[in-house]
């Protein structure tokens, strides 16, 4: 009994010697967390059948293989209708769904066509099936002759024919103001 005791004691205190206690920890992320492509400064051009279709410049960008996305930040989009810029599109954040190549744009998004046109909201997609931009969020849209604002939102890519949903506020500008 006196051994019992005695081996009892040992494997105790040996169990809660520090070195068993301290679990091991991996400062490596998970595989699916780091991105297969990342670079900084780039430039992406978009064409189709040889036509110039949009150029895609990111402060950093990000592709995840596993999970069909790139991540953006400083996103400036220049959109093109034959070989002719017609809307720029900038905001701080986005991604791209690389099975639909459909863009999202958040945080500070503001398109700007050749007309002068401006919209501005917070987050923004455009559809590349059918090239149309739209969200269901608060956006501004400011032109030479009008300013509207209101939420839902549809538009072709050149921002010329547009709707939005809900409308808040509209008014019509005369010269000079």
């Amino acid at each position: 009994m006196k051994h019992f005791f005695l081996i009892m004691s040992v494997l105790i205190i040996a169990a809660c010697s520090e070195d068993n206690v301290k679990p091991l920890i991996s400062d490596t992320p998970a595989e699916s967390e780091i991105p297969a492509h990342e670079s900084w400064g780039s430039k992406v051009i978009f064409s189709n059948g040889g036509v110039l279709k949009a150029i895609l410049y990111a402060d950093h960008l990000r592709k995840y293989d596993e999970k069909k996305i790139t991540l953006l930040e400083g996103v400036k989009i220049d959109f093109y209708d034959e070989n002719k810029k017609t809307t720029t599109l900038t905001s701080l954040r986005g991604k791209v769904d690389d099975r639909t190549m459909d863009m999202f744009a958040y945080d500070s998004v503001l398109a700007v066509n050749d007309s002068g046109t401006v919209l501005t909201t917070d987050e923004l997609m455009w559809r590349n099936s059918d090239k149309k931009i739209l969200t269901d969020k608060f956006v501004s849209i400011r032109s030479k002759d009008e300013i509207i604002e209101g939420y839902g939102f549809l538009s072709d890519q050149q921002i010329t024919n547009y709707v939005i949903f809900k409308i808040t506020y509209s008014a019509t500008l005369n010269d000079g103001e």
